[in-house]
């Protein structure tokens, strides 16, 4: 009886989902016992629940935080395991009631046997095929023993059957008196039920495992779809890295010519302004010392040289004092021009770029009449001259102020002047006409090509006072002393139009479109600049260079950069300056003022910006 007992309680030691003695048993709401191990497996199937549903009875119970530890533990359960473990198994085979110590469990009897029993059950033919456990595995862990059952009514009767409808095991008289005569369906080996229950454990171990298989193929895809967003990630990154690289190397290039552009023009204002120091200085010793010679003559004896020096002396004096005196405008203009270069941030904008610097413009001046400026031109005196049709000169000052009108009955379409100021003049006709410096007509007669010969004409007036006039229909240029008559010389165009034609030095230059052509005074090409899609204007600067104005119709943009006589780039003066696009014509011309500041005319407007 002791015995039976004693199963009986180890039965009820083991967890019903392991299998195995309570480890850290743990009570539901229901009262049920599980492992502490067993629930947290339990609870992880359900995800983020914080429930965990009894395998047994399918009670929920709360668990707080998702903690299995926070439910209370079975303390009187787990001391009696303790107590179960600390005692020495007795063979439940031997007669006498003195029990040996056990050494061996026998897994197919369901005894535990002692050296003697175990030697006997070992020689037995039946019996040698039995799975034996030594109880030191036991105790270990290592090894779990196959319990049978007893009925907890019929303490001597294995449950060796199986109620379907109860979902239990039973006894066999319990099967028969209960279960049966309820109609129940009972299997009378229970063996069979843990066969198919076996069969349905490995079929759902395989489903399991195509199952984890299926998930291992999908993380497998997701790994290889990681790796192609880190090279996705890895080669737009290097991308970014190199866009960044060269855009920190342009902007390095860029902040350079910026600072060199703004070196350059705050270098040249402070020569000038040395220079009209040290003119000031000199003027300031000259007066000091002619002063002090002409007064320390006070005390001196007085005789015919002594009277001759004083009386020179003098004159030198009035001779120094007589002369003008300092222009204070001239400084102020000066440090005007070098605070005129303004820089211009990209703020706002998609391009990158640190900016750019742009010059102030002094003045934007709206010419009399729209769509009538045909030509541009210094005057002898340092003013300029913008001739229009339907007719007249009209002549600004450096500043744009309209001091003078000239000419207002010739319908002009070309303008010059000799080196005695008289003015040299072409109308719409191409008839070429010879004028004072007071602008009457002289009665000189020139034997030029008409319009319907010639086509559109422009000229200019070199330092010998040849006056060439260009046609665009026949591609030449005709040469015409001051004195009138035919032309001396002509030269032929070869592969360009002269659109308009400047004087300069032993050489003329040609503006045509996007081309500037160098050429000597036989018509032969020496330099050539182009700027795709720009119509470019040339002119001759005060130091002798060729300043180039780069005009983006379409979009209303002016540039002008200085060039040396070979067409090479020097620097730039004006950087992309916004215009009033002209309503009909893109007709140019540029020129510079005797005192630096640059003149830019479109058709309806004359620009005067300092440099």
């Amino acid at each position: 009886m002791a015995e039976e007992l004693k199963d009986t309680i180890a039965q009820s030691l083991e967890c019903p989902v392991c299998l195995t003695t309570f480890t850290d048993p743990k009570i539901l709401s229901c009262c049920h016992t599980y492992c502490k191990v067993c629930l947290e497996k339990l609870l992880e199937c359900h995800g983020d629940d914080q429930m965990i549903r009894c395998p047994v009875c399918r009670t929920d119970t709360q668990v707080p935080n998702q903690d299995v530890s926070q439910l209370p533990a079975s303390l009187a359960l787990r001391n009696l395991i303790e107590d179960v473990k600390n005692q020495h198994q007795i063979c439940t085979n031997c007669d006498s009631e003195e029990k040996s110590k056990a050494v061996v469990y026998c897994q197919d009897c369901g005894k535990y046997l002692c050296n003697t029993c175990h030697n006997t059950h070992s020689q037995w033919k039946d019996f040698v095929n039995h799975e034996i456990i030594a109880i030191c595995e036991i105790l270990s862990g290592n090894m779990s023993v196959r319990r049978y059952r007893k009925c907890r009514r019929h303490i001597k009767e294995d449950e060796e059957c199986f109620c379907y409808n109860c979902r239990r095991f039973t006894c066999f008289r319990c099967a028969v008196m209960e279960h049966k005569d309820q109609g129940h369906q009972v299997i009378e080996a229970a063996t069979t039920y843990e066969s198919n229950h076996m069969k349905t454990i490995e079929e759902f171990k395989s489903k399991v495992e195509k199952k984890q298989s299926s998930f291992q193929n999908y993380i497998d895809l997701i790994d290889e779809q990681k790796k192609c967003v880190d090279n996705a990630t890895k080669l737009c990154t290097d991308d970014i890295n190199k866009a960044y690289d060269e855009a920190v190397r342009q902007l390095t290039e860029k902040r350079e010519i910026l600072l060199g552009e703004v070196k350059e023009k705050t270098k040249r204002a402070e020569e000038a302004l040395e220079e009209m120091k040290t003119s000031a200085r000199q003027r300031i010793n000259q007066l000091t010392t002619i002063a002090e010679m002409v007064t320390n003559r006070r005390n001196a004896p007085v005789d015919m040289d002594t009277l001759a020096v004083y009386d020179t002396l003098c004159e030198d004096l009035q001779e120094a004092l007589n002369q003008e005196n300092p222009d204070y405008e001239q400084p102020n203009k000066t440090c005007g021009k070098a605070k005129s270069s303004i820089f211009e941030r990209n703020v706002g904008k998609d391009e990158l770029g640190l900016g750019k610097i742009v010059n102030e413009i002094l003045k934007s001046i709206t010419l009399p009449t729209k769509d009538s400026m045909n030509v541009m031109i210094n005057t002898p005196d340092g003013r300029m001259a913008v001739g229009c049709n339907p007719g007249g000169v009209n002549i600004f000052s450096f500043d744009g102020r309209l001091q003078q009108t000239v000419l207002k009955d010739v319908q002009i379409r070309a303008l010059g002047f000799l080196s005695d100021g008289r003015c040299v003049v072409t109308d719409t006709s191409n008839t070429l006409a010879l004028y004072t410096p007071e602008f009457m007509k002289l009665d000189v007669m020139f034997e030029t090509l008409n319009h319907d010969e010639g086509g559109f004409s422009t000229l200019t007036v070199d330092s010998d006072d040849l006056i060439y006039v260009s046609y665009r229909k026949p591609e030449k240029i005709q040469v015409f002393s001051s004195a009138g008559g035919k032309a001396v010389k002509e030269i032929q165009c070869h592969g360009y139009i002269p659109s308009q034609i400047t004087s300069y030095n032993d050489s003329l230059f040609i503006s045509t479109g996007e081309t500037v052509h160098l050429i000597d005074k036989e018509g032969e090409v020496k330099h050539t600049l182009t700027k795709p899609s720009t119509y470019l204007h040339a002119a001759v600067s005060q130091s002798n260079t060729i300043l180039v104005a780069m005009v983006k119709y379409d979009e209303g943009l002016v540039s002008i950069g200085e060039y040396t006589d070979e067409l090479k780039h020097i620097r730039n003066l004006v950087n992309e300056y916004k215009i009033e696009k002209p309503i009909k014509r893109n007709w140019y011309y540029l020129q510079q003022y005797r005192s630096g500041e640059i003149a830019f005319c479109s058709p309806d407007n004359l620009y005067i910006m300092i440099t």
